[in-house]
Parts: structure tokens; C-alpha cells; sequence
């Protein structure tokens, strides 16, 4: 599988796509840019930033445990943004723009919350892309 060009929109689709698939292998980590997740169906799906200049966007942290939700049908799958100020304790808290993006991932089993921060001085994107991989 390749990674999609980043600029052809058949590529991205709704995080919501993956309601009834089931995970079987994921790669990536807290500091990432980018994390790939793989289904029992056998398609990947990439979750990555396109860096530019004047900007940064990362997984921030990752809540609950791979293990548990692996090899279960996924019975929610869920994006949600929030532009509240960022904490005195991230290192970029003087930027002047702040992105905070999660992904939930339910199963029966648990959840798994992927927590992305971005940062930038208000001109560039601090959005998360989600695509599927081409085979």
C-alpha cells in the first residue's frame, strides 16, 4: 500500500467510514504525525498532517489501550475539533492559533481517543487528514 497524494479528495473520506470494519493492526504513537491503521478487510486508513511552514500539528496523546479494541467491529468512530486556548504547559502556547482535534474509536471492548494538537501563527492549517491507502 502507498500513503495518498495528499491533494486528491477520492482519497479522503469520513472518519465515520470505519463504523463496522475491525482493526487488526495500528502504527503510529504520541509525537507522531501520522498514524495508520489497518482492517481485517485488509484496507489501511492514514491519519497525518501535511506540514507547512509556519505551523505544527502532532498526536498529543492516546487514551486507552490498542489491545482492547482490536479484532472487535468498530460501533463508533467519531471527529471532533475544538479551538480552546492552549495550556500554559505546551510548548508552543505563544502561537497565536491552537487546534485541538480528537478521534473516538468505540467497540464493544473499549475506546481509544487520539488526541491531536496544532499550532500556528493563524495563517496555515492545523487540520488532521483522514484517507484511505491504496493498494
Amino acid at each position: 500500500m502507498k500513503i495518498p497524494d495528499y491533494g486528491d479528495p477520492n482519497r479522503n473520506v469520513g472518519f465515520s467510514d470505519l463504523v463496522g470494519k475491525t482493526l487488526v493492526k495500528v502504527e503510529g504513537s504520541k509525537g507522531d504525525a501520522s498514524i495508520a491503521l489497518t482492517t481485517s478487510d485488509g484496507d489501511g486508513y492514514y491519519m497525518w498532517h501535511q506540514q507547512d511552514c509556519c505551523e505544527s500539528v502532532r498526536v498529543d496523546d492516546i487514551c486507552g489501550e490498542w489491545d482492547e479494541i482490536l479484532n472487535t467491529p468498530i460501533l463508533k468512530a467519531e471527529e471532533n475539533s475544538s479551538e480552546d486556548t492552549a495550556p500554559e504547559t505546551h510548548e508552543n502556547s505563544s502561537e497565536g492559533s491552537h487546534t485541538w482535534t480528537f478521534y473516538r474509536i468505540t467497540t464493544m471492548k473499549g475506546q481509544v481517543v487520539i488526541r491531536w494538537y496544532g499550532t500556528s501563527n493563524g495563517y496555515y492549517s492545523e487540520s488532521v487528514s483522514f484517507g484511505k491507502l491504496v493498494k
